[in-house]
């Protein structure tokens, strides 16, 4: 076979660098917020997962999803999965790195919030999907501690493990569990008041007693998992049953899985379709209290899927910025190219906001006897999850752009991050809920009024743009209209980023941000000394 031609000028995929040194932002801030002694640990991860081997596994956990194996050879109903090898490897090391439990040990460390944010960061620039089993888990632990049945006592230490334990066995046998949810119903989604799933007592009513379970579920996340979070109606009313998939006995729970869910993106993610056949679920809290007790995991939850798509944002532009470094036009680099340079600064300008914004909520989240901390919780979950799921996919769609064709093409990465990018905008509670939620709670609280006062007022004339941006909002929210709920929501997340930044980044950075996204006039040109700033800041320099 003739040569016909000699590549050149055409960068080699970015594979083998330190996820966590190489991201100065995300550094800076595990130290601001107290956990700058996980930073070892955190280099050694970023090490490891930015390895062409890890990155590997990523590709193949999504380019052979899961299968569902209903029936064995005999014909018996199995409701059983397959996973590929890559799967479990990433899942070993996402809870041997403790990003299901690390807040939630005895004797946990102050500012674990904040690092087992920062790990999560780093696993979810390499596979997304596993993510989903240890965001149930990690939101579920607390809720079970505190209201787990006595018979399932022994369930505790090895949800509390560090290992990942993929076997089908009684939980008490096992060195790890995984928790999923099953919420929303075909007629329902998120309005779970509508639910249709009938649970009958066995015999005595009220917490801790168990129930029989008949309907269905529209999306069964994890199916695998040790046990799930269900919600059903009991007599007194919609409430959360604790359904695990292997009975005391022994003996597997009437969950039918109908089949998996065939989705855009997350596809290493098994997501399934159940019927429940008079399953067993034992009551957690009282009859009727099913939402409450839901929503105590659904803020770490929502939470995750803000940090899952600021992983995926944070991979495009390494991705992209590493091609610009290398491809050549016209005699230049693509990052010495004006245009190319301020596309790719305004990117490095919105991921140091994200990271700011981010790690302050993991922060407040570690305070939880801190009424102000709470309601900084409160508020910004919610917030943050509708404005940088909702970034997401442009931002990708951009990265993209900067590599041309292949970038869409499969041998690239960009096309599973961008396919992989609007699940979390979805998963949830979806923009308009996140926004309504938001609202809800500037009605209902007045702390948190008090609190933004007090956290705006303390960079009160370091910035013009900001005081403006400020002065609008509270106009608005005199008297905060639904029809104005998304504006209200992307006006607070942009001054909570600008409120950290001018608190914490060096004034010229901090300045060029609050310009670029609270000029009214329209986003602005990067200066030339500010944008090396940022590329080396993004870079690890």
């Amino acid at each position: 076979m003739s040569v016909t031609h000699t590549v050149f000028n055409q960068p080699r995929p970015l594979s083998n660098s330190n996820l966590f040194l190489s991201d100065t932002p995300l550094r800076e801030a595990v130290a601001r917020f107290g956990a700058d002694w996980d930073q070892d640990l955190l280099a050694s991860v970023g090490q490891q997962l930015g390895s062409s081997e890890s990155l590997e596994l990523g590709r193949l956990a999504n380019a052979f999803p899961p299968e569902l194996l209903r029936y064995d050879a005999r014909g018996e109903r199995l409701d059983d999965l397959r996973f590929h090898p890559a799967w479990h490897l990433l899942m070993q090391g996402l809870c041997a790195n403790r990003v299901h439990n690390l807040p939630w040990q005895a004797g946990a460390r102050s500012g674990a919030f904040v690092a087992r944010a920062a790990r999560f960061i780093l696993h979810g620039q390499v596979e997304a999907g596993t993510l989903c089993p240890v965001t149930m888990t990690f939101g579920a632990t607390p809720l079970l501690q505190a209201s787990l049945p006595p018979l399932f006592a022994d369930w505790l230490p090895p949800l509390l493990s560090d290992r990942y334990d993929a076997h089908l066995h009684a939980a008490p046998q096992k060195r790890g569990l995984l928790i999923g949810m099953g919420m929303t119903e075909k007629q329902g989604g998120t309005d779970v008041l509508s639910n249709t799933t009938r649970a009958e007592p066995v015999a005595a009513r009220g917490n801790g007693e168990s129930y029989r379970l008949t309907g269905h579920k529209w999306f069964f996340s994890v199916p695998q998992s040790d046990a799930h979070l269900v919600l059903a109606q009991a007599p007194g009313g919609i409430s959360c049953f604790f359904l695990p998939r292997l009975l005391p006995d022994g003996t597997r729970n009437a969950v039918r899985i109908e089949r998996l869910k065939d989705k855009l993106g997350n596809r290493s993610n098994a997501s399934s379709e159940v019927e429940f056949d008079g399953a067993t679920g034992w009551l957690l809290g009282d009859e009727g209290d099913g939402v409450r007790q839901i929503l105590k995991m659904g803020g770490y939850t929502r939470f995750d899927c803000a940090l899952g798509s600021h992983s995926l944002m944070r991979r495009a532009f390494s991705v992209a910025l590493y091609h610009a470094h290398q491809r050549q036009v016209m005699g230049k680099t693509l990052v010495e190219q004006p245009l190319m340079r301020q596309q790719l600064c305004q990117q490095a300008l919105q991921l140091e906001g994200q990271t700011a914004l981010l790690m302050r909520i993991a922060h407040a989240f570690s305070q939880p006897a801190d009424e102000q901390q709470r309601a900084y919780v409160r508020l910004f979950t919610p917030a943050a999850k509708f404005a940088v799921c909702k970034n997401a996919t442009p931002f990708i769609a951009q990265a993209m752009e900067i590599l041309g064709g292949i970038g869409y093409c499969e041998e690239s990465e960009l096309p599973r991050l961008y396919r992989e990018a609007p699940v979390n905008s979805i998963w949830e509670g979806a923009g308009n809920v996140m926004c309504l939620d938001v609202l809800r709670v500037l009605r209902k609280q007045p702390a948190v009024t008090e609190m933004l006062a007090a956290q705006f007022d303390e960079v009160k004339g370091l910035n013009r743009h900001f005081d403006s941006c400020w002065r609008q909002l509270k106009l608005r929210l005199r008297k905060p209209q639904e029809a104005q709920a998304r504006a209200i929501t992307s006006q607070l997340v942009l001054l909570a980023t600008g409120q950290q930044l001018l608190t914490t980044l060096e004034p010229p950075l901090a300045d060029a941000w609050c310009q670029h996204f609270l000029d009214t006039r329209g986003a602005v040109s990067v200066a030339n000394a500010v944008g090396e700033r940022l590329l080396l800041r993004a870079s690890g320099g």
